[in-house]
């Protein structure tokens, strides 16, 4: 149920349940209490904590539940049709282009990276997937499904509203869970959000010194004596 578990029992480790009871993360455990009371403290934190002060989950990654929630690329939708059938979805892209000036050549910005600007309408209408440039609406939103998400008018959801996950020093456990989703405005901050910087990794799951593929094992020959 949450992020530190490396077994299906929420346990730290499988030894008559070592950690059982204890707070693996920096929340609040009930209301008002962020901390606990003199005596009986629990995750010794009032406020957002040193980013060490509990353990890493099994990837070794800290505090993915609790001390603050994150930022998702994500713009959020309370439910989207396609979100099953495609592995890693992503909402929010928008197909860009390299820029190129009058002379035909690439142009850099003042960090030396490449600019880019959004693909027209015009040249998205024959892909086979999205024949829109921006694909933030896609079956969630456009015309097709009749839905429509006006800021502050018929709703608090709009494009600029971003996915928050991971729960805070400041929310109950239910909030905890990697399932747990809430959002904000892209333009909004909170004393209980932060970010983190991310990048897809390629290869195997199981690290470098695993390769992709199957892993056999090699077979025991049986040794006859003549």
């Amino acid at each position: 149920m949450f992020t530190w578990s490396n077994n299906i029992n929420g346990l730290r480790d499988n030894r008559r349940g070592g950690w059982q009871g204890e707070f693996l993360a920096n929340f609040k455990r009930g209301s008002g209490d962020v901390m606990g009371v003199a005596g009986g403290l629990n995750d010794r934190a009032a406020i957002p904590g040193p980013i060490t002060s509990f353990y890493p989950n099994g990837f070794g990654l800290f505090n993915m539940s609790g001390n603050v929630s994150e930022w998702v690329g994500d713009v959020y939708r309370p439910l989207t049709p396609v979100d099953e059938d495609d592995f890693n979805p992503f909402r929010g892209n928008v197909f860009k282009k390299f820029y190129k000036n009058s002379s035909g050549e690439f142009e850099r910005d003042t960090m030396g990276r490449l600019k880019k600007v959004n693909i027209p309408d015009s040249e998205a209408l024959n892909r086979r997937n999205y024949h829109r440039a921006d694909a933030i609406n896609v079956l969630d939103g456009d015309s097709s499904s009749g839905v429509t998400y006006i800021y502050g008018v018929n709703s608090l959801i709009s494009d600029r509203s971003r996915v928050v996950k991971g729960g805070s020093w400041n929310d109950l456990p239910y909030w905890l869970s990697p399932g747990a989703r809430r959002f904000l405005q892209e333009d909004q901050s909170s004393n209980t959000i932060g970010f983190r910087c991310a990048m897809t990794r390629l290869g195997s799951p199981e690290g470098n010194k695993f390769k992709e593929g199957n892993l056999f094992k090699k077979r025991k020959q049986n040794s006859r004596k003549k």
